[in-house]
């Protein structure tokens, strides 16, 4: 069975922000790769999506709704609700990862 694969807004903006900002500082084409490779770990999501790992930060605070899969640096953030999996959050993983998995995963 193959699960929809829906990203939120917000993990919209931040797959657009991430491309915009490798556009701007490496080139288009450096941008485009890592779409790619994004889009392919999104796809894999669709097939296995119980593969991700709970994030360790939100391990610590006895969150185990979320799952992530890695395409270094990048973290894409989701959660499984019945036949689809749900995109929160596409970060660099060099950032604050427990500040920001706070303020958007767990805020009300």
């Amino acid at each position: 069975m193959r699960y929809k694969v829906d990203l939120t807004q917000s993990a919209l903006i931040d797959l657009n922000d991430i491309l915009d900002w490798i556009s701007g500082n490496d080139s288009p084409e450096r941008a485009l790769d890592v779409l790619d490779k994004i889009e392919i770990r999104l796809d894999s999501l669709s097939r296995h999506p119980e593969r991700g790992s709970v994030p360790p930060e939100l391990r610590e605070i006895g969150i185990d709704k979320y799952r992530e899969v890695v395409f270094k640096p990048y973290r894409i953030i989701y959660q499984v609700v019945e036949e689809r999996v749900i995109v929160n959050l596409i970060a660099d993983g060099r950032r604050d990862m427990f500040a920001l998995l706070q303020r958007r995963l767990t805020s009300p």
